[in-house]
């Protein structure tokens, strides 16, 4: 996926700024930055939830506005941040709606393996039959990424999914979206606010700061203390443990 020169507008305030960025195929790629930077805005107009103002979105050399919606949602599933059902749905009947693309409402048997799997991924399979009403915000945060993970896309955006996981859930997620990159060959870009997340799983980092790409490259290269102390205007301390950068935060 390329994004050529992409900018966007909420009134008179510039949210992205002439973002120009290439997505590595088969990598797991994390969107980092200060809060209000528009990586969130960024992910929404890369996934044509939301129009961009101008520039270009390509999808293997096609724009993301010219792809027919069924088939572009067989190649691309994004989780919001915000996500609400009003329905009396079970876990699995909401995973559910993540075949809709491949299925069109009537369930195959493949449908119900590739749900039954990815119940499996994100321990679910007891909570199958639970309503989701009853959930806890860290239950039903695994549900909707089940639903995204059930859509089976090439290419999958998640918007904050550590929000409301506890940090053992949240470190079994990541560790699945290594899996499904590794094993599978998805292209999966994830927005996340703790920085030592993204040292520890991602192959590469999009830096975002003032609507505008501040840094992009291998995670070794933006996991340094001249760049995430100017990103983030903290003074950071960076340390190495097993070969991985991590981060100390603290303000003088």
């Amino acid at each position: 996926m390329d994004v050529k020169e992409v900018s966007k507008k909420y009134g008179e305030k510039q949210v992205v700024t002439h973002v120009d960025l290439r997505l590595k195929k088969g990598k797991l790629t994390a969107f980092i930055g200060p809060n209000g930077a528009g990586k969130s805005t960024l992910l929404s107009m890369m996934s044509r939830l939301i129009p961009k103002d101008s520039g270009g979105i390509y999808l293997d050399g096609t724009e993301v506005k010219a792809w027919h919606t069924n088939d572009l949602s067989k190649r691309l599933s994004i989780l919001k941040q915000a996500n609400t059902v009003q329905l009396k749905l079970t876990v699995r009947e909401l995973v559910a709606f993540g075949r809709f693309p491949h299925s069109k409402g009537r369930l195959t048997s493949a449908d119900q393996h590739q749900i039954d799997k990815v119940l499996s991924y994100l321990g679910l399979s007891s909570l199958q039959n639970e309503y989701i009403n009853t959930l806890s915000g860290g239950q039903l945060q695994r549900a909707y990424i089940a639903m995204v993970l059930a859509q089976d896309t090439e290419y999958i955006f998640l918007d904050e999914p550590l929000n409301n996981l506890d940090m053992n859930h949240a470190v079994q997620l990541m560790k699945t979206m290594v899996r499904l990159v590794s094993e599978f060959d998805k292209t999966i870009v994830i927005v996340l606010h703790d920085i030592n997340f993204a040292a520890s799983y991602a192959d590469e980092i999009v830096a975002m700061k003032d609507g505008q790409i501040f840094a992009q490259g291998p995670t070794e290269d933006i996991i340094t203390k001249e760049v995430l102390d100017e990103l983030y205007e903290m003074n950071l301390r960076i340390c190495e443990l097993d070969g991985k950068r991590f981060c100390l935060y603290f303000n003088e």
